[in-house]
C-alpha cells in the first residue's frame, strides 16, 4: 500500500487551542445555565494552564532543537492564537456572563462599587484574615527577587520615597498565600438582597498601601507566572522511581517560566521588569482584563445559592435488569457480560464488585491498575482492606500520571504498608490501561472476573466523563487481563493475548491492519465499507495515513474526536470522504470506540465488522510509549448497544457537535434547538 497524496497535517498545539475555543463557545450559549457558563470559562483557564505547562513548554524545547521540524515561526503562530483565545475568553467573561449574573443579582463588588459599610467589613476582613499572612519583600541586594512558584498569585508594587533604613527600595513583591480563599461572600445584611462577592485580589488591592507604612504605592499589578511543569526523571539512572518523583515534586513548581500574566492596567515598566526577572520575551506577556486566574472563580459558583442557574442534577441509572441490586455480582457475571455506560449509568457496580471481592472469603487475589483515582478513593481503601484481610493484592500504580503524581505516591506507600504488592509498570512506559481482576475459588477451580474500562477508577469523574466499562467473566478476556498484569510485573517476553490488543506491542499494527481491511473491501467495490472512530485525540501520522487510504479507496470515514485532530478533513480528492466531528456538552467526552466494517473476508470474521473499546487515543505516545489495552466486543447484542449509544447519537448530534474544516477551524452543527447526544442518552437511561 502506498501513502496517499502528501498533505500537511494540522498543527497539534493549534488543534488544542481550537478545542478550547469550542469549550469557550459553551459559555456563550443561552441554553446553558448561567453558572455553568461561568464554569466553562473556568475550564478553559484550567485547560490553558496545562497547555502552557506541558504542550507549549515542549514546543519551546522543540524549537530550540536544530533537528526538530518545529520552528520559531510555529511558536509565534501558536502564541498569537493563544493571545487571541484568551482575549476572547475575558471578553465573554466581562461583556456577556458577568452582566447576566448581575441581572440575577449575583455581583462581584470592586472597591469602587462598595459602599461605606461594605468597605468597613472588607477592611476588618483584611485585618483579621489576610494581613497577618502577607509578607511584602522590598527588593535590594540583600533581598533579591524571590522564588515565584508556578501559578502562584503575587502583587508587584512601585513605592515612593525611601524605607526606614534610608534605602531606595522602590519595588516590592507580595505573595498571596494559596490557603486564602480567592472569592469571599459578603454577609446578607450588607448585600441589599443580592448575593455579593469580593475577590481576594480586590481586598488586597484596596489595602495594599497598609503593608508599606509611610510610603505611597505609585503603581501596582497582580501577576502570575506559568512554568514548565513536566516532571523529568531519568528512569534508567535511578534506583527508586517513587523516591525520585517525590523529590521532583518539590522542584516542579520552579521550572522554566513560559508565560507571564498581568492585569491590563499594569504599567509597562513593571511588566518589563517582571519579564526580565523571568527571562521571558514580550510575546510571553499576557495582559488580561480581569483576575489573572479565572480558575479560582469556581469558588464563586460553589458559594452561590442559585440551583436554577446550574444544570439539573442527574442521578446515574443502576443497571437493574442486568445487575439486580441485592444479588451477587459474581453470580450475574457467570450468566453473561455487563456493559456500563458512564455517566448515564452508575459507576457503583464497579465499586460493588470490589467490595464484594474484599468481603468474599473465596476471593484469593485482586489486581488493579491505578492511574487517576483521586486523593480520596473508596476503591483504594477497599484494596487496602483486602490486603489487611490477607488477600493477594497487586496494584500497578502509575506514578507519572501528570499532576496526580503525589496522590498516587501516597496510595502506593499506603498499599505497601499493609503488604500489597505494588509495582510501577515498565521503565519508560506509562501504564494507562484500566484493568481490575478478581480471582475466586469456585469448587476445585479458580475463576477470574474482570472490569475493563476506557476511563479511570475515579467515582467522581465517572459522573462527569463519558466512558464505557465491561464487567466480564469471559475466560479469554480475563486470562488476557491476567497476562497483562504478569507482563507488567515480570520481565518476560511478550506473548500476544488471545483477544486483547496491548500497546506498545500489537495495538497500533492491528488498528492499521483493520483499516487496511476496510481499504481493500472499498477497492473491491464494497459500498458499505465503513470506519467510525470515537477518541479524544488523533495525532499519529501512520494512523492518519491509513485512514486517508481507506477514505480514498471509497470507504466512508466518520471520526468523533473531542480534542486535538491533526487530520485535515474535506480536502478535495484527498480527505473529502472523511468527516471529523467534536462533541462538547455537559459531560466530558472520554470513551474510545473503534468500529470497522468490511465485506465478508477470508480472515474468518463472521459478519465483516469489528468493534473495539480501548483506553488509548490515536496518538503515537499512547501506541508506543504507554501500556494500553483494547478489547473486542464480540457479543452481538452488546456490540449493537455500543453502536447505538456511543456512536450513532454522536453522528446525528445537532446541538453540541462541531465539524472540523480543512483549515483546522470548527463550525457548530445545528444549534441550541437541535438534538444532543448526551441529552438523548440521559433521557434514555432515565426512562
Amino acid at each position: 500500500m502506498t501513502d496517499p497524496t502528501p498533505l500537511k497535517l494540522l498543527n497539534r498545539e493549534q488543534a488544542i487551542l481550537e478545542f478550547n475555543r469550542r469549550v469557550l463557545a459553551q459559555a456563550q450559549r443561552e441554553d446553558v445555565p448561567l453558572l455553568e457558563r461561568l464554569r466553562y470559562i473556568c475550564i478553559v483557564s484550567s485547560n490553558l494552564d496545562e497547555f502552557f505547562e506541558v504542550r507549549f513548554a515542549d514546543m519551546l524545547d522543540a524549537a530550540r532543537d536544530p533537528v526538530s521540524p518545529v520552528t520559531g515561526q510555529d511558536v509565534e503562530r501558536v502564541g498569537r492564537a493563544a493571545h487571541t483565545l484568551i482575549d476572547e475568553q475575558y471578553h465573554v467573561f466581562n461583556e456577556q456572563v458577568m452582566p447576566l449574573l448581575m441581572q440575577q443579582r449575583i455581583v462581584i463588588l470592586n472597591h469602587a462599587d462598595r459602599d461605606g459599610p461594605q468597605r468597613a467589613w472588607v477592611s476588618k476582613f483584611f485585618e483579621r484574615e489576610v494581613k497577618p499572612l502577607l509578607v511584602p519583600v522590598g527588593l535590594d541586594p540583600a533581598h533579591p527577587f524571590p522564588q515565584v512558584a508556578n501559578k502562584s498569585l503575587h502583587f508587584i508594587a512601585r513605592l515612593s520615597g525611601k524605607d526606614a533604613f534610608g534605602r531606595d527600595t522602590r519595588i516590592a513583591i507580595v505573595k498571596v498565600p494559596r490557603v486564602l480563599p480567592r472569592v469571599i461572600k459578603m454577609p446578607g445584611n450588607l448585600s441589599d438582597g443580592r448575593q455579593a462577592f469580593v475577590l481576594l485580589t480586590s481586598v488586597i488591592r484596596a489595602h495594599l498601601e497598609e503593608l508599606f507604612p509611610g510610603r505611597k504605592v505609585e503603581a501596582f499589578s497582580q501577576f502570575r507566572v506559568t512554568r514548565d511543569s513536566d516532571l523529568e526523571v531519568d528512569e534508567e539512572e535511578i534506583a527508586n522511581l517513587r523516591h525520585a518523583l517525590r523529590s521532583g515534586l518539590t522542584t516542579r513548581h520552579f521550572g522554566r517560566a513560559v508565560r507571564l500574566e498581568v492585569v491590563n492596567t499594569c504599567p509597562t515598566e513593571l511588566s518589563e521588569f517582571l519579564l526580565e526577572q523571568f527571562g521571558l520575551p514580550m510575546a510571553a506577556l499576557y495582559r488580561v482584563n480581569g483576575p489573572v486566574n479565572l480558575v479560582r472563580l469556581n469558588e464563586l459558583i460553589d458559594l452561590t445559592d442559585a440551583p436554577a442557574l446550574r444544570f439539573k442534577p442527574y442521578e446515574p441509572a443502576w443497571p437493574a435488569r442486568r445487575l439486580p441490586r441485592h444479588k451477587s455480582i459474581f453470580e450475574q457475571l457467570r450468566k453473561g457480560d455487563v456493559l456500563l455506560h458512564h455517566p448515564f449509568e452508575s459507576f457503583e457496580p464497579v465499586v460493588q464488585l470490589l467490595r464484594e471481592a474484599v468481603n468474599d472469603p473465596d476471593v484469593l487475589a485482586i489486581k488493579q491498575t491505578i492511574y487517576r483515582t483521586g486523593a480520596k478513593s473508596e476503591l483504594m481503601d477497599l484494596l487496602i482492606e483486602a490486603a489487611r484481610r490477607g488477600k493477594e493484592v497487586m496494584a500497578v500504580v502509575e506514578l507519572k500520571a501528570r499532576f496526580d503524581e503525589e496522590a498516587n505516591i501516597n496510595w502506593a506507600e499506603r498499599l505497601e504498608a499493609v503488604g500489597a504488592q505494588v509495582v510501577y509498570g515498565i521503565v519508560g512506559y506509562k501504564t494507562h490501561a484500566k484493568l481490575l481482576l478478581v480471582m475466586r475459588r469456585e469448587g476445585s477451580k479458580l475463576r477470574r472476573y474482570a472490569h475493563l474500562s476506557t476511563g479511570n477508577y475515579n467515582p467522581k469523574t465517572a459522573r462527569l466523563y463519558t466512558d464505557l466499562g465491561l464487567l466480564t467473566a469471559d475466560a479469554d478476556l480475563t486470562a488476557d487481563a491476567d497476562a497483562v498484569f504478569r507482563q507488567l510485573a515480570s520481565l518476560g517476553k511478550f506473548k500476544a493475548p488471545r483477544r486483547m490488543l496491548l500497546a506498545p506491542f500489537n495495538m497500533h499494527s492491528r488498528m492499521v491492519e483493520q483499516l487496511g481491511l476496510v481499504e481493500a473491501s472499498a477497492l473491491a467495490g464494497y459500498k458499505a465499507a465503513r470506519v467510525v472512530v470515537k477518541i479524544n485525540a488523533l495525532t499519529d501520522a501512520e494512523l492518519i495515513h491509513a485512514l486517508l487510504r481507506a477514505a480514498q479507496a471509497g470507504a466512508k470515514v466518520d471520526l468523533i474526536v473531542r480534542g486535538a485532530c491533526m487530520l485535515p478533513p474535506g480536502l478535495p480528492g484527498v480527505s473529502d470522504n472523511i468527516v471529523v466531528r467534536s462533541v462538547v456538552g455537559r459531560f466530558l467526552e472520554h470513551s474510545r470506540v473503534c468500529y470497522f466494517r468490511w465485506a465478508d473476508h477470508p480472515t474468518g470474521s463472521d459478519d465483516g465488522e469489528a468493534l473495539y473499546l480501548s483506553s488509548a487515543d490515536w496518538m503515537s505516545r499512547n501506541m508506543f510509549r504507554r501500556i494500553e489495552v483494547a478489547w473486542p466486543v464480540l457479543d452481538p447484542k452488546l456490540r449493537q448497544r455500543v453502536i447505538d449509544e456511543a456512536l450513532v447519537p454522536y453522528l446525528h448530534d445537532t446541538k453540541d457537535a462541531w465539524q472540523l474544516g480543512p483549515d483546522g477551524r470548527s463550525l457548530r452543527i445545528g444549534g441550541e434547538s437541535g438534538v444532543g447526544a448526551q441529552q438523548a442518552l440521559m433521557r434514555r437511561f432515565l426512562e
